[in-house]
Parts: C-alpha cells; sequence; structure tokens
C-alpha cells in the first residue's frame, strides 16, 4: 500500500514533484541574499515536503516546483520571514517511506508545516497532532469537495493548492465513426465496449495497476457524495453500522464483467504502470478508451499532443459522468514552534491570489471556488461536473478505512484472479480491524 502514497503525493504536486533529491532537509536556501551573520535573526517557518527550493535553471523549468515556489516566494515577501525546505529522500530514510516519515516528524514536533497524505492527514488528525484550519481567513473561499476530503472529528486537517480529478480519456473520433454517444451509465458504457469489440476493436478499455479503482470507487460512492445523506453515511461506515463491501460490491462486479467479456486485459493492466503500458495504443488509436489524472491532458505532459480529438468524461454511475476526486494538503503541526508564522505563511500561500498564480501556471482545479480554471476544451466535461460540485472523493481523510490505496490492492487482487466474494472480505477485514 504505500507505493501508491509516493505516488499520490507526488501527482498531487501536478505529477512532477522528485521524491529521490539528492540533497538532506534542512539545507540552506540558495540564493538567500542575507548576509550569514543575520540569519540567526530571521523569522523562520520550517516546511517538510518532497521537493527542495528551486533554483531556477534558465534552460530547464520545473514547471511545478517554480508555481510552488511563486506562492513561498509571495508569503515571504508579504510577511517578511524565510520559509525553510527540509526534503524527505529516499536514500537518506533508505526503507521508510515518505509517510513514515512524516508521521515521526509530526509527532516529535520536528518542523510547522507539512505536506500530507490523505491516510496521513486522517492519522494525524485523529490523535490531535494538526490544527484545526478552519480559523484561517482564506479556509472561507475553499471548495466544498476541499472541505469534505481534508476535514478529520469535525476540524479541518489539512488544505491543498489543488484538486486532482481523474476520469476517462476518450478518442472522439472513433466514438464518432461508430455513433456512439460518450456514456453515463455503467450499461451505457458497456454498450460502447461491445460496439468497439465487434467492429475489430479486440481491447477497448487501456487499463493499468493503478486507476481501475476509479471505476469502483465512481459507482460505490456516487449517491453517498450526491445524494444529501454524505456525512450520515459516513458516520455509519466508521461506526461499522454499515458496510464498506455493501458499497463496493457493484464496481467490482462491473470490473468483473469487463474481464470476462476481454474488455479489459486483467493480465496485462496487473502488470503495467500507469500511462506506459495503455499509452501507445492509445496514441496510435488502437485503444478508443484510458483513464488518467487532469494534467495529462495538458501540453507537454502525457496526453496533451493527440492527433486526434480528446475528451475527458467522468467514469460512468448512476448519477452519470463521475469525476473521482483526490489530494494531498497541507498541515500545521499542533506543536510547532512557529505556529502562528505557519498560520500565517499558508493563509498567504491559499490566498486567492497566490492560487491563481499557481493554478495558471500549473492548469490545475484551485481549491479556491473563486479562482477559475482556464481548462483546455477537452477537459470541459469533466470541469464542469466539478463546478456543478458533482464528484467523488477518493480520498477522504474523514473516512476511517482509507479508500484509494486499499481499493486499488483490492481491484489488483481481483484482476490476478480472487472472485468478488473474496475481495468483498478483504474490505470487511480492513472495516473489521479499524473499529476495533
Amino acid at each position: 500500500m504505500k507505493k501508491w502514497i509516493a505516488g499520490l503525493l507526488a501527482l498531487c504536486l501536478a505529477w512532477t514533484a522528485v521524491f529521490t533529491m539528492t540533497a538532506c532537509g534542512d539545507r540552506k536556501i540558495a540564493g538567500h541574499n542575507l548576509a550569514e551573520t543575520d540569519k540567526s535573526r530571521e523569522e523562520i517557518v520550517n516546511l517538510f515536503g518532497p521537493m527542495e527550493k528551486s533554483n531556477p535553471d534558465p534552460d530547464k523549468e520545473n514547471v511545478a516546483r517554480t508555481a510552488f515556489d511563486k506562492t513561498i516566494s509571495l508569503a515571504e515577501e508579504r510577511l517578511g520571514l524565510r520559509v525553510e525546505y527540509r526534503t524527505y529522500t529516499a536514500e537518506n530514510y533508505q526503507e521508510k517511506t515518505y509517510d513514515d516519515v512524516s508521521l515521526d516528524r509530526a509527532r516529535s514536533h520536528m518542523d510547522d508545516l507539512y505536506l500530507l497524505n490523505p491516510d496521513t492527514i486522517q492519522i494525524l488528525g485523529s490523535e490531535g497532532k494538526l490544527l484545526d484550519l478552519s480559523q484561517l481567513e482564506n479556509a472561507e473561499n475553499l471548495r466544498d469537495v476541499v472541505k469534505a476530503a481534508n476535514t478529520v472529528d469535525g476540524k479541518l486537517a489539512a488544505i491543498p493548492q489543488e484538486v486532482v480529478a481523474h476520469g476517462l480519456f476518450v478518442n472522439q473520433d472513433m466514438f464518432d465513426q461508430y455513433n456512439l454517444s460518450l456514456p453515463e451509465t455503467p450499461e451505457d458504457f458497456l454498450e460502447c465496449c461491445r460496439v468497439f469489440q465487434e467492429n475489430g476493436i479486440e481491447t477497448p478499455v487501456g487499463a493499468n495497476r493503478w486507476w481501475l479503482e476509479n471505476f469502483v470507487l465512481a459507482q460505490a460512492y456516487a449517491d453517498l457524495y450526491n445524494g444529501g445523506n454524505t456525512q450520515t453515511e459516513i458516520r455509519e461506515l466508521n461506526e461499522g453500522k454499515r458496510k464498506y463491501s455493501e458499497y463496493m460490491r457493484p464496481g467490482f462486479e462491473f470490473l468483473q464483467e469487463m474481464i470476462d467479456k476481454g474488455y479489459i486485459d486483467a493480465e496485462k493492466a496487473y502488470q503495467s504502470e500507469a500511462i506506459e503500458g495503455e499509452g501507445p495504443d492509445f496514441m496510435a488509436q488502437k485503444t478508443p478508451i484510458v483513464m488518467a489524472y487532469w494534467s495529462a491532458a495538458n501540453a507537454g505532459t502525457a496526453y496533451g499532443q493527440l492527433d486526434f480529438e480528446l475528451k475527458v468524461i467522468g467514469f460512468p454511475s448512476s448519477y452519470g459522468q463521475m469525476p473521482v476526486v483526490s489530494m494531498t494538503g497541507y498541515g500545521i503541526c499542533s506543536e510547532a514552534e512557529n505556529k502562528e508564522r505557519a498560520m500565517a505563511v499558508l493563509n498567504t500561500i491559499l490566498s486567492d491570489e497566490a492560487l491563481k498564480i499557481y493554478s495558471e501556471q500549473n492548469k490545475v482545479i484551485s481549491p479556491s471556488k473563486n479562482v477559475e480554471t482556464d481548462c483546455i476544451e477537452a477537459l470541459k466535461p469533466l470541469n464542469d461536473k466539478i463546478e456543478e460540485n458533482v464528484y467523488v472523493l477518493g480520498s477522504n481523510a474523514g473516512m476511517s478505512v482509507e479508500q484509494w490505496g486499499n481499493t486499488c490492492l483490492i481491484v489488483r487482487k481481483l484482476l490476478k484472479g480472487d472472485s468478488i466474494d473474496e475481495c468483498m472480505a478483504e474490505f470487511d477485514k480492513l472495516q473489521e480491524e479499524t473499529l476495533k
């Protein structure tokens, strides 16, 4: 499960942040122009994350880190302080994952600000190790989806700089060729696959070992997040009055049907890395449907330059096309040495001004409802749904059983040949362990 966590964190940093940096944490900031003798008198906020502060190379621009650094620089200038980056490197921590190190450091109050994955937000929030960020002035501007994903025990434990949406990437030209409408429901989707297969497209859906859980999550939680009873249902799940397996079963039955009919190559999906496995066939127009994250559609990334019309839509569900949303978040240690300064820094980088800088450069969905997303035409169907507050959370710190990673691993069991009942038993086991 730990492998997906590093992947999710990298994806939520516009999928370009690198975890295995060669430099150690607590290093000095390159290019800072104060004299060495003055540094001891500076006001400092310590930030623990997977990336160092960038030293821009005019010939090589790392977009994600540059965008983040710009917002940090804005906070430094406005507040008259310095943000010191303390970085995770696999080399330094050897067998410890980013999550393991984050938990250790936050529990020991070693830093002020932390970039955290959903399950870590959940753990630290439930332990009282993170401040309630709802008191920040700019928290009022957050989208409902952000608050829903990062609230633990009624407290807003973390806030991201971007919202990551997953969707179906479809070749509109191939749908038009066979007079197919873009699918809304699971039944629609299966019918499209049938038509493609009957017209010689052997495997209509290009899949990998990481993202098939989106099909499951979209169907499992479409009503939970869009039916008007979200908090009650989550509370009943956390208390054991409802079973996660009851929600998950329809999505697993859907995947099993796709496997049985050959719409997905289960063996290939089990072994394939994201985009690397299914990407070439999709770009060569051999496969009409794949799944990916929002930023993969932008120019210069995975599917940014194609020879056909691309559309990015939500996953099929009883509520129609359903985006699946995940996000990391910045949290503040409840016993941080520089607590007030850290709150001021976070409030500044979450201002609409700073988030506009970040979202415009990275071309991502802003957590602020006041910052419009200037997306390409292909992404508009997905963006429209999110603007309408139609979504399913793939990661929710308020759920006692972690969703994204666990569902991914249990889907892989299905790909390997486990029965649906065996997969549901895995969810029941996880829930029972959590209740204990």
